[in-house]
């Protein structure tokens, strides 16, 4: 469990980057120096996951949105329940964070950032991060299609800091994330006492090895960057 809490960066502990994996204008993939580690061990890195079974482990982390949806501000023609990666997240992102798994350190986390445009000076981001513990895999959802801000808001990030920072929510993430099938997952959450404490990490934790590989059908089309060779 020391892994999660060294995962959980705040604003004045963030990683900072050691090689870049992948990077465009509008997405990276990072492998980070966890400086809040506390685990003696490190993380189970560098680990060989398939980029066809880290698809499997995209396409199987969900959104479960609230019962109560406003139609003013929410898409109601959006089941409660959806896919938290698009088709195009998972087949940009799922061969680049198998590579990166191969060339991280155990004192390294890998992130992943994505930002889209909408108008004007609008854009959502995707981020967070993920490492390996074991047999578990653990994913960070830090912002899901989250909206930038050109003034931060109370409890809202600067825009600024998005692409620096992509372990740090922008704003407060709706839903709950849950990982499908059920059978593969883990709840990160604590029971008990300890649950009415507990920060919302928006972490799924995978035993990646029970899931099925997902045939892949694309990779991207650049997958050049300095990073390390593979091991």
């Amino acid at each position: 469990m020391a892994g999660l809490a060294a995962l959980s960066v705040g604003c004045h502990a963030a990683p900072f980057p050691t090689v870049i994996v992948y990077e465009t204008s509008e997405a990276y993939v990072r492998l980070e120096a966890n400086h809040l580690l506390t685990h003696h061990a490190g993380y189970s890195h560098p680990v060989s996951i398939a980029p066809d079974l880290m698809a499997a482990v995209l396409e199987g982390i969900q959104v479960e949105e609230p019962y109560t949806r406003l139609p003013v501000y929410d898409d109601l023609s959006i089941p409660r329940r959806h896919p938290a990666f698009t088709e195009s997240d998972i087949d940009r992102f799922a061969p680049l964070l198998s590579l990166a798994l191969r060339q991280a350190t155990p004192e390294e986390v890998v992130t992943f950032y994505q930002s889209t445009h909408l108008s004007g000076s609008s854009r959502e981001v995707t981020s967070g991060g993920l490492f390996v513990e074991g047999d578990e895999l653990h994913l960070l959802l830090s912002n899901l299609r989250s909206g930038t801000h050109p003034v931060a808001d109370i409890g809202v990030a600067p825009s600024e800091d998005d692409r620096l920072r992509p372990l740090e929510s922008l704003a407060p993430q709706r839903g709950a994330l849950v990982f499908l099938p059920a059978s593969a997952a883990r709840n990160p959450a604590p029971s008990g006492l300890k649950r009415i404490t507990h920060w919302d990490r928006r972490e799924v934790i995978v035993r990646f090895h029970a899931l099925t590989p997902r045939s892949q059908a694309n990779t991207p089309a650049d997958m050049s960057g300095p990073g390390r060779p593979p091991r």
